[in-house]
C-alpha cells in the first residue's frame, strides 16, 4: 500500500482579498478534486480542545447499553437522525456486508419547511442523548465544517471558471447533516481478516468535510494509530499501467481537514470533479477503536441534478441522465445502502391508481 501526499488546500487563500492567494487554492482544488476527489485543508478554524471534548461526549454515548439507546434508533426516519445501530449500513457494491460501525446524525443547520413536508425522514428534527455538552458541540462543530464546506464550493467555482453562485445555490436550506461515526473493536478473531470498518463507497453528496478522527487503543486511551494499515484509503483513477486503480493511504497532516467530493457534484460537473472510491480499514491488533466526525453538504431536496451547462455534451448526458431531483436521488441511494427499506420506492411516481380502480368497482357494481 502506499501512502498519497494529498493536495492542501489554505482556506485563508480560498478567503482573502488577493486573486493570486484565490488561483491558488482554486488550483489545489482543481487538481486535489479533479485528480483524486480529495483534498486536506488548512486554515479551518475548528477548535481542535472542543472536537476532543466532543468525542469523549460521543464516546461516552456510545459505551451505552443498547436498551438505553433503543429511543435514539429511528428505522423510520431511515436513521437520519439519532443513533444507527452497529452493522446496519451497507456499501452498494459490498456484496451484503455492513459497515462495522455505529453512527449519530444530526441537522446542525436550518431546514426548508416546504421540502420537509414533501421528505419528512430527510428534513426530520434532531433527537438528542442526555450527555453533557454533546448537542452544544455537535452543532457547534457541524455548522463550521458546513462554512467550511461552502468556502471549498465557491472555490471550486472560480476553479471550474462557473459563475459565483453557480454550485452554492444549491446548498440553501438542503438536508445538510453531520455524522459522528464509532468504529467497533475487532475480537482476536476478527483483528487482520477481510471486515472493514467502513466498505469501499462513494459519498453521494455535494461535498463530504472530515474533521479528522482519533484512534483508541484496547485501554480507551487516545493514541496514534497502530499500524500502517488502518485509517482510510482511496482508489485512485485507472491508468493502463493500473486499470483498477491503486488503493493508497490518504492522511491529512495533523490538525488539517479533509474533503472529499460526493456524486451529485460529480453529476454536476459532468465527471470533471470526481467521487472517489474509498474505504476505512481496521487495525491488525484487536480491540482498537476509532472516532471521526463527517459533514456532507447535499444539493437542496428540490433542485435538479443534471449536468451543468458548461460541462453539458451528449457524451455527458448519456453519462449522467436522466436528470432527477436531488431529493430522489436520496431516496433511491438510501435504499442501496440499507438505511431505508425498499418499500420507500413506492413513493415514487404517481400513486393513485386505486382512486381509478375504486371508481370502477362502482361502475361494474350498477
Amino acid at each position: 500500500m502506499h501512502t498519497l501526499d494529498l493536495p492542501i488546500v489554505d482556506l485563508d487563500d480560498l478567503l482573502s482579498d488577493d486573486a493570486a492567494r484565490n488561483d491558488k487554492a482554486a488550483a489545489t482544488l482543481k487538481h486535489g478534486y479533479g485528480e483524486l476527489g480529495l483534498t486536506a485543508v488548512a486554515g479551518h478554524g475548528l477548535d481542535q480542545d472542543r472536537l476532543e471534548r466532543f468525542y469523549g461526549d460521543f464516546r461516552q454515548f456510545v459505551s451505552l447499553q443498547p436498551e438505553a439507546k433503543t429511543a435514539l434508533n429511528r428505522p423510520d426516519i431511515w436513521y437520519q437522525r439519532g443513533w444507527t445501530p452497529p452493522n446496519t449500513e451497507q456499501a452498494v457494491v459490498a456484496g451484503g456486508q455492513p459497515d462495522f460501525k455505529e453512527c449519530y446524525f444530526a441537522a446542525p443547520l436550518p431546514l426548508d419547511p416546504l421540502a420537509r413536508s414533501y421528505h419528512p425522514e430527510l428534513f426530520a428534527e434532531n433527537l438528542w442523548p442526555e450527555v453533557d455538552d454533546f448537542s452544544t458541540d455537535y452543532l457547534h462543530i457541524g455548522r463550521r465544517m458546513h462554512e467550511v464546506g461552502e468556502a471549498l464550493l465557491g472555490g471550486c467555482e472560480r476553479a471550474l471558471g462557473l459563475d459565483e453562485g453557480e454550485l452554492t445555490r444549491f446548498l440553501p436550506g438542503a438536508a445538510h447533516v453531520s455524522r459522528a461515526l464509532s468504529y467497533l473493536p475487532m475480537s482476536a478473531e476478527q483483528a487482520g481478516t477481510d471486515i472493514l470498518w467502513g466498505e469501499e463507497h462513494t459519498d453521494f453528496n455535494l461535498l463530504t468535510v472530515l474533521a479528522g478522527g482519533r484512534f483508541y487503543a484496547p485501554s480507551g486511551e487516545m493514541a496514534p494509530r497502530p499500524d500502517d494499515h488502518s485509517g482510510l484509503y482511496l482508489r485512485t483513477p485507472a491508468t493502463a499501467e493500473h486499470p483498477r486503480g491503486r488503493m493508497v493511504r490518504g492522511v491529512a497532516p495533523k490538525g488539517m481537514m479533509l474533503s472529499q467530493v460526493g456524486q451529485q457534484l460529480e453529476i454536476l460537473t459532468a465527471g470533471v470533479l470526481q467521487a472517489t472510491p474509498h474505504v476505512i480499514k481496521a487495525p491488525t491488533a484487536p480491540g482498537w477503536t476509532r472516532a471521526s466526525m463527517a459533514h456532507f453538504l447535499h444539493a437542496h431536496a428540490m433542485k435538479t441534478l443534471a449536468p451543468l451547462p458548461a460541462f453539458w455534451s451528449e457524451q455527458a448526458a448519456k453519462a449522467y441522465g436522466p436528470p432527477v431531483l436531488a431529493g430522489t436521488y436520496a431516496m433511491k441511494t438510501l435504499v442501496d445502502i440499507a438505511l431505508a427499506p425498499a418499500s420507500t420506492l413506492d413513493k415514487l411516481g404517481y400513486r393513485h391508481y386505486d382512486r381509478l380502480a375504486g371508481i370502477r368497482e362502482v361502475e361494474d357494481a350498477t
